[in-house]
């Protein structure tokens, strides 16, 4: 087995990017074909890396590598990527998915992802957001939870 099979069946053939099927079928070099996108630990983005290649003085963090449409992977580049709430999902001022979640890895705690004008419409939002966190990020135990405040309806992550 390739390694890229084995990352797409860890992936459940789903782009990790877009959340959109994988052809495991389709040619690497289409543009919805299967690719590698490698996950480069937040130190070594921003620089902050040992030259030991320890962070914090702690074991080695390994890059990962994850599933991706190959033109998922080439419109990313070496940025980081933006995973976009889902279209059906009534939510304003909704917080940058990855981004927040980031942060509630490092630090643990409580974000606001986003508005919703009725409770029904939160709770939607918070089984598709926490849908969406399990393949992003596996293993990271988080939960949602819909706070009813003057009128609005606030979804919390909470990790």
């Amino acid at each position: 087995m390739s390694r890229l099979d084995e990352i797409g069946e860890r992936d459940g053939w789903r782009c990790w990017i877009c959340d959109q099927t994988v052809d495991p079928q389709m040619s690497v070099n289409d543009a919805r074909g299967p690719s590698l996108d490698g996950l480069v630990p937040d130190s070594k983005r921003s620089g902050n890396a040992k030259k030991s290649g320890k962070h914090g003085g702690g074991a080695p963090e390994v890059a990962s590598e994850r599933l991706a449409h190959r033109s998922c992977n080439t419109r990313k580049g070496a940025v980081a990527a933006i995973v976009p709430w889902a279209d059906h999902l009534f939510v304003s001022d909704p917080a940058p998915i990855l981004t927040s979640v980031d942060r509630l890895q490092r630090k643990s705690g409580r974000e606001v992802m986003a508005r919703c004008p009725t409770k029904a419409d939160a709770e939607e939002a918070a089984t598709w957001l926490l849908d969406r966190l399990s393949r992003l990020r596996p293993g990271f135990d988080v939960t949602t939870q819909v706070e009813s405040i003057a009128g609005q309806h606030l979804l919390v992550l909470r990790g």
